[in-house]
């Protein structure tokens, strides 16, 4: 069973649902940037289309680290990866509408996401 990983920058406080930006159009850049920066980081870690058929069923990984100490929500986190996620599933091709979630969070430091992804058996 093959696993895909890469690891990503963390998702910017614009993203976070309990963030109120000072207007709609600064959000949709930041998703648009995030979702660019997660693409891009797939592709340099050598992932390409085709890797899984499109009507694979996936499971991901999400190990978030986060940059500082603060106590974190977890469905805030998951929500401000939205965009990320899109990205990623762009990389390969698939529809993330087939995935099955399992995320955790970290104890230290390190301001990154690790993701993970395989074929459910």
């Amino acid at each position: 069973m093959s696993v895909l990983r890469v690891v990503l920058p963390w998702p910017p406080r614009v993203l976070s649902p309990n963030c109120r930006p000072p207007h709609w159009s600064v959000l949709a850049k930041a998703k648009r940037a995030y979702r660019a920066a997660c693409h891009v980081e797939a592709m340099a870690a050598g992932w390409s289309k085709g890797a899984f058929a499109p009507t694979d069923s996936l499971h991901v990984r999400l190990v978030f680290v986060p940059p500082d100490r603060r106590r974190r929500d977890l469905d805030n986190l998951i929500a401000a990866m939205k965009s990320g996620l899109d990205g990623l599933a762009d990389a390969l091709g698939v529809d993330d509408s087939r995935w099955t979630l399992t995320c955790a969070i970290e104890d230290g430091i390190g301001g990154m996401v690790r993701f993970g992804i395989t074929r459910e058996v």
